[in-house]
């Protein structure tokens, strides 16, 4: 998180929860998951520890000490199995953390770096670790509860009840452990991963602010900037509601000055304040993230970021693979498609009463089709495939978009050709790439 100073200017849809930035950023760790299970086992464990004794201390009140007999006899039975489950249960966790070093290795390589905090943000390869290590923990403390006394008139406790829950725990962990490399298997398959991308960049599309349009919108006179005044780093997220009950209650309208994924030095304006007062420095503190890496939360150009990154790596001469390029551009051409009638430039983000807010800046049309498909164009010529759908989904994104938007595409649709016409020499083979394909060859 960051801290804030106050300088002052020199010339005078629906909003995220309030929580969701923390919720965003506990995803993007791998410690939480496994401590919250820890704990939770924990805590079963402690209340079946109760219900033994419980079980125990009711049956010698009766005098029943021949069924607390056969129950030590059959928890000593079960003191084998927690043993080796919990030896077993260390060798599970090797297994799957090497299983997980190998496709994380595989994906950044054959993929992009980027793409490692799918697996990271991966609720199965959570959830398997975490069950886990909660095995391991819970057999550990069901070890410890074994009574030493065997006499069945002096025993306190016979762990049968936790030895249950060990079992319970340990079917869990086995069908856990057959998701959990069903999923990493598809994870290293490149269609599943760019489904993923494109999955979460439509969820932050969804988020935006239906009318977000600032066009027209007067903010009033700029009083006052917020500086960064934490450490560099790129703006992850900022927290909407809590910035838009500051403004209410100070009866401004505040604006982020960069974007969400730019790199933010100490010093750096990061809000400007519209009119009214200044609100207090505390009641901003925490209120913009910022993070050594770009993350989903609010930030609309990153699945185009990563789908033309695994696009070019597809197509350096090391990887020479223009089908995974073909496939990178068809949800490029998807996510753009669906942008097309939208307003971007700016999400304007409303109060209880419908007056504007926050003003965050989102890339607009030009900055998002330069983004998905510039970089794409420059490497693409040598390649028949990756032209023909390029310009097959520029055709596609013409017919589709405002009258207004047509000219980034018609631009990068120029480019391509002027490109293939200086770089491929033979006329039969210019004839070709230039034909729009949307399989590309097929």
């Amino acid at each position: 998180m960051s801290d804030w100073k106050v300088t002052h200017s020199p010339s005078a849809g629906r909003r995220p929860r309030a929580l969701s930035p923390l919720r965003e950023h506990l995803r993007d760790t791998f410690w939480f998951a496994p401590a919250t299970a820890m704990v939770g086992v924990f805590l079963v464990w402690a209340v079946a520890s109760e219900i033994d004794t419980r079980i125990v201390e009711a049956l010698q009140d009766r005098g029943e000490y021949d069924a607390v007999e056969e129950l030590l006899k059959v928890a000593d039975d079960a003191r084998t199995v927690v043993t080796t489950v919990s030896s077993a249960m260390m060798t599970f966790i090797g297994v799957v953390f090497s299983i997980s070093l190998v496709a994380v290795q595989m994906a950044s390589g054959q993929f992009s770096p980027r793409v490692v905090r799918i697996f990271v943000r991966s609720r199965i390869t959570k959830a398997t670790f975490a069950v886990f290590l909660a095995t391991f923990l819970l057999t550990l403390l069901v070890l410890t509860a074994y009574d030493s006394d065997p006499d069945p008139r002096l025993v306190t406790s016979v762990p049968l009840v936790q030895s249950l829950v060990t079992l319970v725990m340990v079917a869990l962990s086995l069908l856990l452990f057959v998701m959990y490399v069903n999923t990493t298997l598809r994870l290293m398959r490149v269609g599943h991963v760019i489904d993923r991308i494109v999955g979460e960049a439509f969820g932050v599309v969804a988020l935006l602010p239906v009318g977000a349009s600032a066009e027209g919108h007067a903010l009033g006179p700029e009083t006052a900037w917020i500086a960064h005044e934490g450490r560099a780093g790129v703006l992850r997220d900022v927290n909407i509601a809590r910035l838009v009950r500051v403004a209410r209650q100070h009866d401004v309208v505040l604006r982020l000055i960069p974007r969400t994924g730019d790199f933010v030095v100490p010093g750096t304006p990061v809000l400007a304040v519209h009119g009214g007062r200044m609100p207090p420095y505390r009641a901003l503190r925490y209120s913009v993230s910022v993070g050594v890496e770009r993350t989903f939360h609010q930030d609309l150009g990153f699945g185009l970021r990563q789908l033309s990154d695994i696009a070019l790596r597809a197509l350096s001469p090391a990887v020479n693979d223009p089908t995974t390029a073909v496939q990178a551009l068809d949800r490029i051409v998807q996510f753009l498609a669906a942008l097309a009638p939208r307003p971007l430039d700016a999400s304007l983000h409303r109060d209880r009463r419908g007056a504007v807010r926050l003003v965050q800046p989102v890339p607009g049309w030009a900055a998002l089709v330069d983004l998905g498909f510039a970089e794409i164009r420059g490497c693409a010529v040598d390649h028949p495939q990756v032209t023909r759908r390029l310009l097959a989904g520029l055709d596609d994104l013409a017919l589709l978009v405002p009258e207004e938007r047509r000219e980034p595409l018609l631009r990068h649709r120029a480019l391509l050709a002027q490109a293939v016409e200086r770089g491929v020499p033979e006329a039969s083979d210019r004839t070709f790439a230039l034909q729009p394909d949307r399989q590309g060859i097929g």
